[in-house]
């Protein structure tokens, strides 16, 4: 990564610690780095960045623009398109078809606004785009395959996750007669 930006590697590592992630470790700036790289993101231009995973480390997260250009620039894209469904003037899914070389049909994913809305600026002022960008962002994972990397939303629920308190199993012990019993 130093040698694409022209720079020795550890004034790489301190600008991007200076200027991205201040309280990053240098193994945790190494791992940003290799995934940055293997995807062949700018963390300058916020193209990737990184969140403070739960369990420690971090989490590599993506940005529109990023997913935008991961699906431009690969050799089987063939084209995108958006269709949005409004239920009672409010928006209620968006599906996005990625068209791929040599397929006859689109890779399509639906995200619906229910799963998907958060309570954050960006959602309250412009449903609708960012409701796109969650379309495009699943529909550009499924096509082609990436994975290791999030988009802000699923960074930050996997930061601080919420609690599910329905059990996933009900315990059960059998009684005399053969019966479960919870």
């Amino acid at each position: 990564m130093a040698d694409k930006y022209q720079v020795e590697a550890p004034k790489l590592l301190d600008t991007l610690k200076a200027t991205l992630m201040p309280k990053a470790s240098n193994e945790e700036m190494m791992a940003f780095c290799m995934v940055a790289n293997q995807y062949d993101l700018n963390p300058f231009t916020k193209e990737i960045y990184a969140f403070p995973a739960r369990s420690g480390g971090i989490t590599p997260v993506v940005s529109v623009d990023g997913w935008a250009k991961l699906m431009n620039r690969h050799d089987d894209f063939d084209g995108v398109e958006f269709v949005a469904h409004d239920e009672e003037g409010k928006p209620y899914s968006v599906t996005c078809r990625i068209y791929l070389k040599g397929r006859s049909r689109p890779v399509e994913v639906t995200e619906y606004h229910a799963e998907c809305a958060r309570s954050t600026e960006p959602w309250k002022s412009h449903p609708r785009r960012m409701l796109r960008h969650k379309a495009l962002i699943q529909a550009v994972r499924v096509a082609f395959g990436f994975s290791g990397i999030y988009d802000e939303d699923e960074a930050q629920r996997i930061a601080k996750p919420e609690v599910n308190v329905t059990p996933r199993f009900t315990a059960t012990t059998e009684t005399e007669e053969g019966k479960a019993k919870e």
